[in-house]
């Protein structure tokens, strides 16, 4: 499939107008539950957009992708968080917590974090869209190597791998019912996510208002507001019941909202963009969010000027290290178009490393929409198969280390970690394994062993179940690691297995 370059370039310039519009236009309506009424902005911005994380984070990724080139992963993601993003609150402090405790993604957006449900991360997706465009597989797996980093197995993650595929796929297949469809075999048809998609879907099949809309999808699909501070329900939605909800559990409805503007906003973009933030909610997400699907759908040539005139072009940011990467490191875009231009030399790159055929260039197919399928679902279970698990990637193996349960050890207590070996080659192995473990500590079957492993494209999967144990936890973490080993190849591959002292944790 060949996209044509000029069409990418204005649909990647809309993405980030319309990113940049859409969060500035619902900045100030932000975790407030009640039905807005703008048409416009309410706050004089002298030229320039509001600071928005939605936009921040995908600079960091821009610069990581830069540096570290396109086949990076969650583990390498996760060290620019640690340096870069300064944020402490909700899922990005509770990941940094667990991550400077030692634990891997997802893990790091697991534990003790009610807000994995939450929309840190669909905020972060349209930059995997962008450099793969008409790639919503390729696009997909990025997004969720990206949001296990601090959502883990949670609804933020399934959110987006949702957006991302539905953006990817935007480039190429512009009916919107379409890329719900394909969007939605992205992820787990029970999810929270998807059942408050289907739920707008089907509000607005019955002919139902916006407002009708809207209430039903919160009447089902709602979290708390703002810490569940009442004061930031109107009365009309107390009235409904609407001030109560769960903390965190917040990319279901918002997701729903995004799709409720697409909807009911009918190709126009500013009904679109106020319809959405006109429905509370986490207002700055789900307006930026709906604001890039737009860009991408008809390009920036399509995005009104008196919507660019009060912002301007330029990109202000809130939640970055700026010493290294701002003022110092003059490593951030200064303008949206600055950012475009980035955004397409990495798709080149990563169209050529990963596109299976899709490329730019000036020779684009017609019918290049045609070729965007929903995912199979044995696909769709496989993009999740390491959801609880730590995956690293060797030349020719990906190992698994999947703590199972959680990732808790405590005094006389067995500890099951399950590996999983998967053969990326067409070359057969046997594989030797030894676990290199604390003082005191044993694992059965035992610390040492020899799996065999098939090749592609047979059955190339093993999996080893482990049960570590010792008498007495003593450390705050403990440090652990397997290494494998293939007689007569000159490689040695170190999973490293990090567990936390459980003594004092509360098991659920």
């Amino acid at each position: 499939m060949v996209i044509d370059r000029k069409a990418y370039r204005d649909s990647v310039l809309g993405c980030w107008l319309g990113k940049s519009i859409g969060g500035t236009l619902g900045a100030p309506f932000e975790w407030r539950r009640a039905v807005h009424d703008i048409s416009f902005y309410t706050q004089d911005l002298g030229g320039e957009p509001l600071p928005n994380d939605d936009l921040d984070i995908q600079l960091l990724w821009l610069v990581a992708l830069e540096e570290r080139g396109v086949e990076l992963d969650a583990h390498t993601l996760a060290e620019y968080w640690l340096l870069y993003v300064t944020p402490h609150w909700c899922e990005y402090g509770n990941a940094k917590i667990n991550l400077r405790a030692g634990l891997m993604p997802p893990w790091s957006g697991i534990v003790a974090n009610p807000y994995k449900h939450s929309c840190g991360a669909f905020i972060r997706s349209e930059i995997w869209a962008c450099i793969a465009p008409g790639c919503p597989e390729v696009a997909a797996r990025y997004a969720y190597e990206d949001a296990i980093l601090d959502h883990g197995d949670g609804e933020g993650t399934f959110a987006e791998v949702f957006c991302a595929a539905l953006e990817s796929a935007a480039f190429v297949e512009k009916r919107i019912p379409r890329l719900f469809e394909i969007a939605l075999s992205y992820i787990p048809d029970d999810c929270g996510v998807a059942r408050a998609v289907r739920n707008v879907i089907a509000s607005r099949a019955e002919g139902k208002s916006w407002r009708e809309a809207r209430d039903l999808l919160l009447a089902d699909y709602r979290g708390s507001t703002a810490m569940g501070y009442i004061w930031c329900t109107s009365e009309e939605d107390q009235a409904k019941g609407f001030h109560e909800g769960e903390l965190g559990w917040d990319a279901p409805s918002n997701i729903g909202i995004i799709a409720l503007g697409l909807l009911y906003g009918e190709g126009d973009f500013g009904k679109s963009l106020c319809t959405a933030v006109n429905c509370g909610e986490d207002t700055d997400c789900t307006g930026a969010t709906l604001g890039s699907i737009f860009g991408l759908l008809h390009g920036a040539t399509a995005i009104p000027q008196r919507w660019i005139d009060p912002i301007g072009r330029g990109i202000k940011t809130a939640c970055l290290n700026l010493g290294e990467l701002g003022y110092f490191g003059n490593q951030l875009p200064a303008t949206v178009d600055a950012l475009s231009e980035r955004t397409e030399r990495l798709a080149d790159q990563a169209l050529a490393r990963r596109g299976n055929g899709v490329r730019l260039g000036e020779d684009a197919d017609p019918t290049a929409g045609e070729a965007i399928a929903p995912l199979a679902p044995e696909q769709r279970d496989a993009l999740y198969r390491n959801l609880t698990a730590n995956v690293f990637r060797f030349d020719f193996f990906d190992v698994a280390v999947d703590y199972i349960d959680d990732p808790y050890v405590r005094d006389n207590e067995p500890k099951r970690i399950r590996v999983r070996i998967t053969n990326t080659y067409k070359v057969q192995a046997s594989i030797n394994l030894h676990w290199h473990l604390p003082g005191g500590w044993s694992a059965a079957p035992g610390p040492d062993g020899t799996v065999y492993v098939k090749p592609l494209p047979w059955e190339n999967t093993v999996e080893v179940t482990y049960t570590l144990q010792t008498e007495r936890v003593t450390q705050p973490t403990v440090r652990a690691a397997i290494e494998l080993t293939m007689p007569g190849r000159a490689v040695t591959m170190l999973a490293p297995v990090v567990l936390l002292n459980g003594n004092l944790a509360v098991q659920t």
